[in-house]
């Protein structure tokens, strides 16, 4: 298909309007940002934008919700391809991304979605901060980490992981505070509690099916240890922030 015609008549179009579309450079610094992980920035960043959102921007679509998400979708796009060059997992990044796409394809008002491209770009930067953290430790540390979340179904102790590591209980639970500013346990009890929080996000699982899918001993144990870390219980999480709440009547 011939696009000449189009792309001369759109370019005469912008040259009237004066539009100015943002250089690659200036685009990229800011996804950078996110890349490194330097959430103030982030926000910082998007504060501004947020004040003339449309500014430097193509036209995407003549109804503004859906030029919103076409935006979201594009976003969403480099920055998982981004944050996969600086380390992400490729599985992650773009599930993520598609976690986005999906909750902006129900969204109901341009504003929703100029919400979630900043939630969005929080969440991979804060994500993204967490890798880097990771690049500075040791290696029985990083290996510690991964074996938590390959091992979520079960109840790990510090014992299990010193062992795994083959150091003393004692020498690697304060080498493992040091370098990630956690307790073993803490840690533990956050990666079990943030994969809870996804799982009542974004799945039809049971709350019993969670609980005893990530090593609680049962369903009241793991409501007590949810509602301790979160200040509320998984059911009510599941009702404030499931993703079918984001659903059309």
């Amino acid at each position: 298909m011939n696009t000449n015609k189009d792309l001369n008549y759109r370019l005469f179009v912008q040259r009237e309007q004066e539009f100015v579309r943002t250089d690659i450079k200036s685009e990229f610094e800011k996804y950078n940002t996110i890349k490194y992980g330097d959430v103030e920035k982030v926000a910082e960043n998007f504060k501004k934008i947020r004040k003339n959102f449309y500014a430097g921007k193509g036209t995407l679509s003549d109804n503004p919700l859906r030029n919103n998400i076409y935006h979201l979708v594009v976003a969403a796009g480099i920055i998982a391809r981004i944050c996969v060059d600086g380390g992400m997992e490729h599985d992650v990044a773009y599930t993520l991304s598609d976690i986005y796409i999906r909750k902006a394809d129900v969204a109901k008002t341009p504003d929703e979605v100029i919400d979630l491209i900043e939630e969005m770009q929080l969440d991979f930067a804060a994500r993204m901060k967490e890798i880097r953290k990771l690049d500075a430790v040791s290696l029985h540390v990083r290996r510690a980490v991964d074996y938590i979340y390959e091992h979520l179904h079960e109840a790990l102790t510090l014992e299990k992981l010193a062992e795994n590591a083959n150091l003393n209980p004692s020498y690697f639970s304060k080498l493992f505070a040091k370098e990630t500013g956690s307790t073993v346990k803490a840690y533990i009890i956050n990666a079990k509690v943030s994969t809870a929080q996804n799982m009542l996000r974004y799945s039809d699982f049971s709350l019993s099916d969670i609980a005893f899918s990530l090593g609680f001993s049962s369903q009241s144990a793991f409501t007590y240890v949810f509602r301790k870390t979160t200040g509320v219980t998984p059911g009510s999480y599941r009702n404030i922030h499931s993703f079918r709440s984001f659903d059309l009547d």
